[in-house]
C-alpha cells in the first residue's frame, strides 16, 4: 500500500531525512517512534505530500508522490490524514466539519455527506454533539471528530501523526480505543507515537528512527524485546520506566 525507498530531505545543509526505506503492507498497523526531532513527522508527511523530499521515491497504492505529474489533492482525499492539533473549522458546526470535504473534494450531495458523517459520528461515540462547535467539545472529542472527518472520505490507508500529544491525559484512551478499532477492522495504519502500550496491543510492525535515520524496523515483539541498536535501548528504557 506504501513503499517508501530511499527517501532523503534536506534543509539547506540540514538533513532531516537519510536514505529512509520501508513499505506498509494491505491492513498493517506500522507505529513510528523515536525522540523529538529524528523525522518522524517529517517522514509520515512526505507520504502524501505534504512535505516534498529531495531523493528518493514513495508510492501510494502504486501512485507516486514525488512525481509532478500526480495530483496530490486527489492523492490526499483517499488518503486519511490526522494531525496532533485537531484542524478542524472552528467556525462550522461538527457536522459541517464532516460535510464540506465530500462535497467539494469527492462530489457528494451535501444531504449523503451529513447522513455518511452522521454514521461516522455515532460511530465515534459523538452522535449527540453533531449540532456543536469545535470550541465547545473536549480535546479527546476533537480528535475523534478529525479521525471520523478522515473516515469520511473512504480513505485506503490512515497517517496518525503524534494524535494524543496534545491531549490531556484522560483524555489519551478515548483517541487510542477509535485507533485500535480502525486496525481491528483492518485499516492499513501508519501512526507516528509515543503510546507504546498502543503500538504493543494493535502495531504489526515498529519503525524507530533517529537523526533522520531509520534505524530499526522490526515486529513489535522483537522490537519491544530485543531492539538491537543501543539508542533504541535507551529510547525504549527511558519511555517504559514512567
Amino acid at each position: 500500500m506504501i513503499k517508501i525507498a530511499n527517501v532523503s530531505k534536506h534543509y539547506g545543509d540540514f538533513k532531516v531525512l537519510t536514505d529512509c526505506t520501508t513499505s506498509v503492507s494491505k491492513g498493517e498497523v506500522i507505529v513510528v517512534c523515536g525522540p523529538s526531532g529524528s523525522g518522524k513527522s517529517t517522514l509520515i508527511k512526505c507520504v502524501n505530500g505534504l512535505e516534498p523530499f529531495q531523493s528518493g521515491e514513495i508510492t501510494v497504492n502504486g501512485i507516486s508522490v514525488g512525481d509532478p505529474k500526480t495530483n496530490l489533492s486527489k492523492l490526499r482525499a483517499h488518503v486519511g490524514m490526522v494531525f496532533q492539533n485537531f484542524e478542524l473549522f472552528p467556525h462550522m458546526s461538527i457536522t459541517q466539519n464532516l460535510a464540506i470535504a465530500q462535497v467539494k473534494v469527492l462530489g457528494r450531495k451535501p444531504e449523503e455527506a451529513m447522513d455518511k458523517g452522521m454514521k461516522l459520528l455515532d460511530r465515534v461515540g459523538l452522535k449527540a454533539q453533531a449540532a456543536k462547535f469545535p470550541g465547545q467539545l473536549s480535546g479527546g472529542q476533537q480528535q475523534r471528530v478529525a479521525i471520523a472527518r478522515a473516515l469520511a472520505m473512504d480513505p485506503i490507508c490512515m497517517l496518525f501523526d503524534e494524535p494524543t500529544s496534545a491531549l490531556d491525559p484522560e483524555m489519551v484512551n478515548e483517541v487510542l480505543d477509535v485507533m485500535t478499532e480502525l486496525a481491528q477492522e483492518g485499516m492499513t495504519m501508519m501512526c507516528v507515537t509515543h503510546e507504546m502500550g498502543f503500538a504493543k496491543r494493535v502495531a504489526n510492525r515498529v519503525i524507530f528512527m533517529d537523526q533522520g535515520r531509520i534505524v530499526e524496523d522490526d515486529s513489535k515483539e522483537a522490537f519491544f524485546a530485543n531492539p538491537r541498536s543501543e539508542r533504541a535501548q535507551q529510547f525504549l528504557a527511558k519511555i517504559l520506566h514512567h
